[in-house]
């Protein structure tokens, strides 16, 4: 089993087909679920799916993840090599009071069918135990942000 941290390839193809909105007046829902090192992401991974998801068994956790909020909206600028490079990011996510270990993350488009967006690899198990737990996603912009279009 393994993390591999990616855009999905569905989620690029899907991006073609206009399949999902980041934009300021969609009614698009992203969420972010959390995974064990036991879990199968990666690449090939279309959809959101409980298998090496988190236990949600008293944990605090709870099935399917956090919503996370778009920030900032889709925008554009140039990355330090001088490219134009479109881009958008998250709010940073919060759960608190919880008790686990996780090695990953899975970002997906609950309006869309939980569609798969990307997959975050943490590199190594991070284990909380009844605290708080986050996840602060880069820097948003046309550097480092999470989602970026070059």
């Amino acid at each position: 089993m393994s993390v591999q941290q990616t855009a999905t390839t569905s989620f690029k193809v899907e991006l073609l087909q206009a399949v999902h909105n980041f934009g300021p007046t969609s009614a698009n829902t992203f969420k972010i679920a959390l995974y064990t090192a036991a879990a199968n992401i990666g690449p090939a991974t279309t959809v959101y799916t409980t298998t090496g998801e988190v236990s949600s068994s008293g944990t605090g956790y709870t099935a399917g993840g956090n919503t996370l909020v778009i920030n900032p909206s889709p925008t554009f600028g140039n990355n330090s090599a001088g490219v134009p490079t479109a881009y958008v990011s998250f709010n940073t996510t919060t759960w608190t009071n919880v008790t686990f270990t996780c090695r990953g993350a899975l970002v997906y488009n609950a309006t869309q069918g939980n569609k798969s967006v990307a997959v975050l690899d943490f590199g190594a198990d991070k284990t909380v135990s009844n605290t708080t737990f986050q996840i602060v996603f880069p820097t948003p912009d046309a550097n480092s942000a999470i989602v970026r279009i070059s």
